[in-house]
């Protein structure tokens, strides 16, 4: 299937977190959790589980575009949190937003959770409380297939002439500052941006989540997954408003119950899955449709 790069090009509208306020349709999580809202659990609007989320990051949250053209919230984080809603007997709220905004809105204590591949980092205890990790996985260097035996090793890189792009207040951009510290460093809204500027040649390398990585990879063979890069905190977790020690038990209990029940590799599963299809990554306009006239298509 033909490969749309128009999707990647095109610069997202990013809209404020009052003109996302409205409540969002997600994808449908398992409805058989059962669970039990305690009545020490307080939450940003009473009965429901505000969320927010970085819809820039498949198959983690993204949207995927229906028969009809429609969007609508997808990805295994999308699901967990209807997950955990349903556990908690929480309606569900979940407010799209720039990654960096997810962090800032769980400080601020704006929403209740954040879902968008966070990584537990001590540097956000300050920002947030982690539940537990509710996926595992790697991190990456990627690069185009020209650069595959450029460098050695990733201190290779290491150099003010190597350009590397990293999303802004991610992990990935911890990394990048640890690893290579003299190179370049780029800081992008999304993981889009990092993408696109890879396949356009301005950037030389760009630090992304493994799994990331890979569904990129199956989209863009010109892509290659260079090195894996040293990583201490091996998984995702829910950001917690902190302080919230009920609601953090809350999430913990329903997380538990997924991951024991299977429900979390079905929705992996379904993530990869929809991934294959038509997608959208990044902020919808006013009118709640994606930017660009054209979705991304894998295959």
């Amino acid at each position: 299937m033909k490969k749309l790069l128009s999707i990647i090009l095109a610069t997202a509208t990013i809209l404020s977190l009052a003109a996302c306020s409205s409540k969002t349709t997600p994808e449908k999580g398992n409805t058989s959790a059962t669970g039990s809202a305690s009545s020490e659990i307080t939450t940003v609007k009473e009965g429901t589980l505000t969320v927010a989320t970085s819809p820039d990051f498949a198959p983690c949250e993204f949207y995927a575009i229906g028969s009809d053209g429609k969007p609508t919230l997808a990805g295994y984080d999308i699901s967990l949190a209807q997950y955990i809603a349903n556990y908690l007997h929480l309606k569900l709220d979940i407010i799209p937003m720039d990654f960096d905004g997810v962090i800032m809105e769980l400080s601020a204590g704006n929403v209740d959770i954040g879902v968008s591949g966070l990584a537990p980092d001590p540097k956000r205890a300050d920002s947030m409380d982690f539940s537990d990790i509710y996926y595992s996985g790697k991190q990456s260097l990627v690069t185009v297939k020209k650069n595959q035996n450029k460098w050695k090793q990733l201190s290779d890189l290491n150099q003010a002439n190597t350009s590397i792009g990293v999303q802004t207040g991610s992990v990935q951009q911890d990394l990048a500052t640890k690893n290579t510290p003299k190179a370049d460093i780029v800081k992008l809204a999304k993981v889009t941006d990092i993408i696109s500027e890879l396949l356009s040649g301005k950037l030389d390398a760009g630090y992304v989540s493994t799994d990331v990585a890979k569904f990129y990879q199956n989209n863009y063979p010109n892509l290659y997954i260079a090195f894996d890069v040293p990583y201490k905190y091996k998984g995702s977790a829910v950001g917690v408003t902190k302080g919230n020690k009920a609601l953090l038990d809350g999430v913990n209990r329903a997380i538990a119950v997924a991951l024991k029940d299977g429900s979390m590799d079905k929705f992996v599963a379904k993530a990869n899955e929809q991934t294959s299809g038509k997608i959208y990554e990044g902020m919808l306009n006013s009118s709640g449709n994606p930017v660009a006239s054209k979705a991304s298509s894998a295959g």
